[in-house]
């Protein structure tokens, strides 16, 4: 478990009706993330995941007038079914970034059948955490996880 700074840190929580084995294929396969990841209009254009500590993901990102936003991160943690920690603060093989911005941890536990899903921005500085919050944080990062279950329920995770 992550302690939460409420200076530093947003999070988000839900209770989801999807079973946690496939909220983490949605999030750790590259054919499937780029379906839910971004919230609508924008849109997924390539990823790339090496889904191993040290490794890169790679997304970029489109916005609805075509400008294309590339995104390189790094996965600090990679626990199946439990826990899944990326930051931009790092490239691939824990390059530092030029540019680092926050931390995202995803906390998954069982609920039944469905998932406990708590998604934390962790930042570096208050002026950071207030950007992002600025940026539409919660708005945007409730939506794609709105977004991601309805992806899981159309049936599309089978292949």
């Amino acid at each position: 478990m992550i302690k939460i700074d409420p200076k530093l840190d947003l999070v988000l929580e839900r209770e989801i009706d999807v079973p946690v084995e496939l909220v983490w294929k949605a999030w750790t396969t590259a054919e499937h993330l780029r379906h839910w990841f971004a919230p609508r209009p924008w849109s997924i254009t390539a990823c790339d995941l090496d889904l191993r500590p040290g490794g890169a993901i790679n997304f970029t990102m489109r916005s609805p007038e075509g400008h294309e936003f590339p995104n390189t991160q790094c996965y600090l943690e990679v626990s199946p079914f439990e826990r899944l920690i990326i930051t931009d603060t790092l490239l691939g093989g824990y390059r530092p970034s030029p540019n680092p911005f926050f931390t995202a941890v995803l906390e998954l536990a069982r609920n039944g059948t469905g998932t406990r899903y708590k998604a934390i921005a962790i930042h570096g500085n208050d002026e950071a955490r207030k950007r992002h919050e600025e940026m539409g944080f919660h708005d945007g990062w409730g939506t794609v996880a709105t977004q991601m279950v309805e992806y899981i329920k159309s049936g599309r995770m089978h292949s």
